[in-house]
């Protein structure tokens, strides 16, 4: 789980976690998803699949995550500003707040930068939900490059640690270098031009932050940034133009500029971009009545999406929360609706199946799609 082999597509359960599903929920949901690759062969990242592993060390251990990570880490380390909990970070007076552009939706490359949302990360918090602080996080980087050792006091084992080190899988080559990339558990791994091990991690939310973190071990080298916006590619520009000049005296690239221009691609963000719903349809058609378009729709993965009447019009309704989404009409069965959350999308199109009664039988969500269970099938009919 740590080296993401699990065979799970890329960030599977996101999606979930987006429509407010219990980290518990999420779990349970990952086994209708159907795997993208064969186990133990292809590193597929997913923050849940990761954090499957975390929970199943902290079972282990008979204790919670939250608390295993704090009594076997941040406090034999003297982290005192680092936590599992989400809580506690609302708790300090002094926090980063995450930073967005207030174009359109989260990751426009638009408008001034704002204080727009705040994500809650406690599902996936082995994952993406640590927070912390460059002080807290150099001591923990200190324990890395000190094969397990803090200050000469023993905190981990370091056949275990350095074992996290060696590259799993094999994830292709470096575009800015042409060198093989790696992943360990849950680093990237890789190797310098000179041989030095390199070992290394991006994170970001897309609705305000991003880190990077390096270490060259050999070197008793490492850096970690944390911003407050979302990826832009400033934390590993500036990471590996210091760790540049720490090894060369000069920086081999320019780092910002390349790293600037490869996060200005949606893909490098992880973003999958669909269909462009801003341009009409050519000879658009009209939509049927209402009537055959509401009811309730499911799938064992994403559960049940009621299609309802609203203010005169249509709305689907995702997840336990019943997050409510205004449906426009774009041309004959085809509706957009705008997302939310950590993995908007901006519009998607929702697509109804209609069927020889002339009522829809399924529908398909273009932006749950991506991996092929995206169609959900009338379970039965709505009231409005």
């Amino acid at each position: 789980m740590y080296a993401h082999l699990s065979g799970l597509p890329d960030h599977m359960g996101d999606l979930l976690e987006d429509m407010k599903y219990s980290r518990e929920e999420v779990l349970h949901r990952l086994r209708f998803q159907k795997p993208k690759y064969a186990f133990r062969t292809h590193s597929g990242y997913t923050n849940f699949g990761m954090t499957a592993g975390a929970l199943a060390a902290a079972a282990a251990a008979g204790t919670a995550w939250e608390a295993l990570s704090d009594q076997l880490l941040y406090t034999p380390l003297g982290m005192q500003n680092t936590s599992s909990r989400f809580d506690d970070f609302l708790a300090r007076t002094n926090r980063a707040r995450g930073h967005v552009r207030d174009g359109n939706g989260p990751m426009s490359p638009v408008g001034k930068w704002v204080s727009k949302y705040q994500r809650t990360p406690d599902s996936q918090t082995p994952a993406a939900g640590v927070s912390s602080s460059v002080n807290d996080l150099a001591k923990w980087m200190r324990l890395h490059i000190g094969s397990g050792k803090f200050d000469g006091k023993p905190i981990v084992d370091e056949a275990a640690l350095t074992a996290t080190h060696y590259p799993v899988a094999h994830t292709g080559f470096n575009p800015f270098t042409g060198l093989p990339s790696f992943y360990g558990l849950g680093w990237n791994v890789s190797y310098d031009p000179q041989g030095r091990l390199r070992i290394g991690h991006s994170g970001a939310f897309a609705l305000g932050a991003a880190t990077n973190v390096q270490i060259v071990p050999k070197e008793t080298l490492g850096i970690v940034s944390l911003t407050n916006a979302f990826p832009i590619g400033l934390a590993e520009g500036l990471n590996q133009t210091f760790t540049d000049l720490a090894l060369y005296g000069k920086p081999t690239q320019d780092w910002l500029k390349i790293y600037k221009d490869y996060f200005k691609n949606p893909a490098a963000a992880g973003i999958e971009v669909g269909f462009d719903y801003s341009k009409p349809p050519t000879k658009p058609t009209l939509a049927l009545d209402n009537d055959a378009y509401v009811g309730i729709y499911n799938n064992d993965l994403y559960g049940e999406f009621p299609v309802i009447e609203k203010d005169g019009g249509l709305a689907i309704v995702q997840g336990p929360e019943k997050l409510t989404y205004p449906l426009t009409h774009y041309d004959r069965d085809t509706f957009t609706y705008v997302t939310t959350g950590e993995n908007a999308v901006g519009a998607s199109g929702v697509a109804f199946i209609v069927g020889p009664d002339g009522k829809a039988a399924s529908i398909i969500v273009e932006n749950l799609n991506t991996n092929g269970m995206g169609t959900l099938a009338r379970k039965l009919t709505a009231s409005s």
